[in-house]
């Protein structure tokens, strides 16, 4: 949690709080896109996270990218920003909170790739076509689906 945040908290205690986020879609030279196992879920999920008080969300994601995958990313365009029901968490301390997040594409041009063993425990290069099979956390599922990248029913 950012220092930005935690006194937010201090203020509104578990209500919920619109945050801005980002994710990046970071493919190597095979067309794959990178994902994180997350400690807290053993879920799949997007690179990403919060963007800080005056953080560029550029820079945001390339710092998030930095810090869970040890990889460097060069970004490509916006593929989409995405809210909603489906971006809303309630965290086990309460915590409330809808994101709002910008999803970049990336590509890796350098770095070494190994999690940070605190928010994710996995790095892992996955097909565009295998994502719907992959175990997916709520978010990154809602992303590829939204995306048109996998289905959405059953």
């Amino acid at each position: 949690m950012s220092d930005h945040i935690r006194r937010l908290r201090a203020l509104v205690g578990n209500e919920l709080l619109v945050l801005p986020a980002v994710a990046v879609l970071a493919r190597d030279g095979q067309d794959r896109i990178l994902l994180v196992r997350h400690a807290d879920t053993g879920l799949w999920g997007t690179v990403g996270g919060g963007v800080d008080a005056d953080e560029d969300p550029g820079d945001a994601a390339v710092r998030e990218c930095r810090e869970e995958t040890g990889l460097d990313v060069v970004l490509g365009p916006v593929l989409t920003v995405l809210g909603g029901p489906e971006f809303r968490v309630r965290y086990e301390n309460g915590d409330e909170a809808s994101y709002v997040s910008i999803v970049y594409d990336g590509t890796v041009v350098g770095g070494e790739l190994r999690p940070d063993g605190v928010e994710t425990v996995e790095c892992g290069w996955f097909e565009r076509a295998s994502l719907g099979d992959a175990a997916l956390g709520t978010f990154a599922r809602a992303t590829f689906e939204a995306m048109g990248w996998i289905d959405g029913g059953i």
